[in-house]
């Protein structure tokens, strides 16, 4: 399996992508979410891979953020969605934005992504809700940026086992001006316990 690539970015015709590893054209298909940050031709990227093996062959999808190889994954659970639905969710919306419509069951606004009908949407709130702070890589509507004091306390509480609104409002409640996220968590999880 290929995981991530490392190379030089050398051609780019939305949706695919050919990216030089030491010789070897790696040819990706990505969606516009990519597309909008990949830098020049000529210039290096760093991408993260989806392989998959179907019957009439292998495909290689990349993306510059691993919240987005997520999403891809994890809408591609939903039973009668695919890759080119799952490319079409990143090229229509942020995975932040996504999050948020399938937490709120916003299933109107669903539905304007190309090649998703109005039951397929339902389908997506139906069985993504539970995962929806998850697929944003954090809590919807939170502003906090990856590796902040609160955001990675919410994410090592959601690791021990506690659901993502629980761990967002233990967290919350538990943090102070100038904390770091070892003493949010001590904190949080010594108030969980009385």
């Amino acid at each position: 399996m290929i995981g991530r690539l490392k190379g030089i970015l050398i051609h780019k015709a939305p949706p695919w992508i050919v990216v030089d590893v030491h010789g070897v054209g790696y040819e990706l298909e990505a969606p516009m979410s990519t597309f909008y940050d990949l830098p020049e031709l000529g210039r290096e990227v760093f991408l993260f891979t989806h392989y998959a093996h179907k019957e009439d062959g292998v495909s290689l999808y990349g993306f510059l953020r691993e919240a987005e190889r997520r999403l891809f994954r994890d809408v591609q659970k939903v039973s009668g969605i695919g890759a080119k639905i799952a490319l079409a969710v990143l090229s229509g919306t942020s995975v932040e934005d996504f999050a948020r419509l399938v937490q709120t069951g916003d299933v109107t606004a669903l539905t304007r992504i190309p090649g998703i009908g109005k039951k397929t949407a339902e389908r997506m709130v139906l069985e993504l809700r539970d995962r929806a702070a998850e697929l944003g890589g954090g809590l919807p509507g939170s502003s906090q940026m990856p590796g902040d004091p609160l955001s990675e306390a919410i994410t090592a509480l959601q690791a021990l086992g506690y659901k993502p609104a629980d761990a967002e409002k233990m967290a919350r409640k538990a943090a102070a001006a100038g904390d770091e996220a070892p003493a949010i968590i001590r904190k949080a999880l010594q108030s969980a316990l009385r």
